[in-house]
């Protein structure tokens, strides 16, 4: 789906905000006229949405009803307006994005320290897992053309969720929440490694990640935070034995797929409000992993991180946890997000490494 202008834009903040959206979007739908014939899921009403990842964030977190939504879906397209609106003239692709992008806060120097601090924190006993981020940042060229960022993320990354949203941009591996028709779906990633260099080193990586302790560890920690959240949500909630390996072009994940029915009315907004954060973009136990997180981390994540996606009239929607994504403020200047999980068992360069994998997509398509 693409959208083109604002009908309606609706913002929220502090530790309430996912809630706010969701009672707000309730009474959006309720006082709307809605003639869909088309009557799939994307069809008729729909907002799309990004929101900040920590309660105490200075960015604002917003739903946002465009003019126009054009959409494919199985082979049906259609064009969704709102009061009539009229599609406007298509702008000429503008100059592609070459930007250099360098050490924001924290450095890779930096980083590693602050793992190390991490390391500790977990062998003192304050967390069992917590998941540190670090940034780069750059200034826009006033020429470019944001729309070829985003087609290059979604062409490079074909199986991941790409989205530009308020200038959120980018490409998750990692699904938050989907529900469709009483039906609710989640994927949760955590532990990773690099690609090999052929198919005899690239099968050899994820056969050692597959294996790794440290990897099951961080992923059991991951998945078990989504089952106990969205439990009071859903029966018959079920998932594989063990963890699969996801392919993606720089990284092999271990994943599971998290399936089930729901059973309380929820909309998709109430379910990342019971979800947020996870484990695997905040750590275990979730508020001393949020302390630790702002403690080390010297900078707000913004909505890094956070819930990005779409929601429609009906509460059903999909929503990615916003990875792979780079902030683009209105004054051209551009922050990009990665991190990592940490455990008893991480080594602060290796931590390091695995953040300059993550960095990657975006690094790339800022730079075509």
């Amino acid at each position: 789906m693409a959208g083109v202008g604002e009908a309606l834009r609706l913002e929220f903040s502090g530790p309430h905000r996912m809630t706010e959206a969701a009672d707000a979007w309730r009474a959006v739908a309720a006082a709307a006229t809605v003639h869909d014939e088309v009557g799939v899921p994307g069809t008729g009403l729909v907002a799309f949405g990004s929101f900040a990842f920590d309660d105490e964030s200075a960015e604002k977190s917003v739903l946002i009803v465009p003019s126009i939504v054009i959409g494919r879906r199985d082979g049906v397209a259609w064009i969704t307006r709102v009061d009539g609106a009229e599609l406007p003239p298509g702008k000429p692709v503008g100059a592609s994005v070459r930007l250099s992008l360098v050490d924001g806060a924290l450095g890779a120097d930096g980083y590693a320290q602050a793992v190390a601090r991490a390391v500790d924190a977990i062998g003192d006993g304050r967390v069992s897992k917590v998941v540190l981020a670090r940034d780069l940042v750059g200034t826009l060229p006033p020429e470019a053309d944001l729309r070829l960022v985003a087609a290059t993320l979604l062409t490079a990354y074909p199986d991941c969720y790409a989205f530009a949203v308020d200038g959120l941009i980018g490409a998750s591996p990692e699904t938050l929440v989907k529900s469709e028709r009483g039906e609710v779906s989640a994927r949760v990633l955590a532990g990773s490694a690099a690609r090999g260099v052929d198919s005899t080193t690239d099968e050899q990586a994820a056969l050692s990640l597959a294996t790794s302790p440290k990897d099951l560890d961080e992923h059991a920690f991951a998945l078990r935070s989504l089952l106990l959240s969205l439990g009071p949500h859903a029966r018959d909630v079920v998932t594989g034995e063990q963890p699969f390996t996801l392919r993606l072009p720089n990284l092999w994940h271990l994943a599971s797929d998290v399936r089930g029915r729901l059973t309380d009315g929820s909309s998709s907004l109430d379910l990342i409000a019971s979800l947020h954060p996870t484990a695997a973009v905040a750590g275990t136990p979730t508020q001393e992993a949020l302390a630790l997180i702002r403690e080390l981390e010297p900078f707000d994540r913004g909505r890094y991180a956070g819930p990005v996606g779409w929601v429609g009239a009906d509460g059903d929607g999909e929503w990615a946890i916003a990875l792979r994504c780079a902030q683009v403020d209105r004054d051209g200047s551009v922050r990009a997000f990665a991190g990592a999980g940490v455990v008893a068992e991480s080594v602060p360069e290796r931590e390091v490494a695995e953040t300059a994998m993550k960095f990657r997509p975006v690094v790339d398509a800022f730079s075509r």
